[in-house]
């Protein structure tokens, strides 16, 4: 009986998550190292790894750092499975955490912060107006420019918290929907108010 022939399989080759990242680095950009594209053939990136090879050899004015780059984008792509695996981790979508929406620095304050502010700075602009009509002294004018400064920074300040309250909510929310009958409404009230001021003062 003749001798059995045993025949030896190579193994498969097996690859994991470790080995990957081993082999390749999903942050480079190899074709763009090689200066090719993602559906170039092995021959093609082969060729344009010997130009590249050609330019940027130490000898011919490169530097070790480029051409260690440009070996290392060449050893992946050339083999079929690791530039297969390189593909998939590039194209693999990244999990986006959940985002953190920063505020701006008005909306920090919050929509009441906001509207207390608001409501003290036409108070005290307020008072300034009636404290110079009631005295009745010329050289206290200076206090009715800073009283009406005062008032306007107070609407400004109240309108930007009706803007922030109205962009806190859904964009499906009716109340966004009529943004411009609210600014319509908003300074009517406020040119309403300041002509009643007006009014008042001239009367005292």
């Amino acid at each position: 009986m003749g001798e059995m022939c045993e025949l030896n399989f190579p193994r498969p080759r097996t690859y994991n998550a470790e080995t990957k990242l081993d082999q390749f680095d999903i942050d480079k950009d190899y074709y763009a190292i090689v200066g090719a594209r993602e559906d170039d053939s092995a021959r093609e990136i082969e060729r344009l790894y010997k130009r590249q090879a050609h330019k940027r050899h130490p000898d011919r004015g490169g530097t070790e750092e480029e051409m260690k780059a440009l070996n290392e984008a060449y050893r992946v792509l050339r083999d079929e499975q690791t530039r297969s695996d390189y593909d998939s981790q590039r194209r693999r979508p990244v999990k986006q955490g959940s985002a953190i929406r920063a505020a701006p620095a008005a909306r920090e304050v919050g929509v009441y912060g906001q509207l207390l502010s608001a409501l003290l700075c036409l108070a005290l602009g307020l008072m300034l107006l009636l404290l110079v009509r009631s005295n009745g002294l010329w050289f206290l004018w200076p206090l009715s420019i800073l009283a009406l400064g005062v008032i306007m920074f107070g609407v400004l300040i109240a309108h930007s918290a009706m803007s922030n309250a109205r962009e806190s909510l859904a964009a499906s929310h009716p109340i966004r929907r009529f943004w411009v009958a609210q600014e319509i409404a908003f300074w009517s009230l406020v040119c309403g108010s300041g002509y009643g001021i007006y009014l008042i003062l001239t009367w005292l």
